[in-house]
């Protein structure tokens, strides 16, 4: 059986956790920055948690991680 491809796209966006779950950016923090409130970058800065609806796919695309 051979081995499995990762997605190369999906590796540079995702980054697995201990307890077998992703970790991901926030969208909406690239460009029109000025109409944005201060607290509204700063919360998009941070990075979260991929949603239990989205895990198996995610998963599909990363048979590694």
């Amino acid at each position: 059986m051979p081995k499995m491809k990762t997605n190369r796209s999906a590796a540079k966006r995702f980054t697995s956790n201990g307890a077998g779950k992703f970790k991901r950016r926030r969208q909406n923090l690239r460009h029109i920055l000025t109409k944005k409130s201060a607290k509204r970058k700063r919360r998009l800065g941070q990075g979260a948690m991929v949603d239990d609806s989205n895990l198996a796919a995610v998963r599909r695309l990363l048979p590694y991680g």
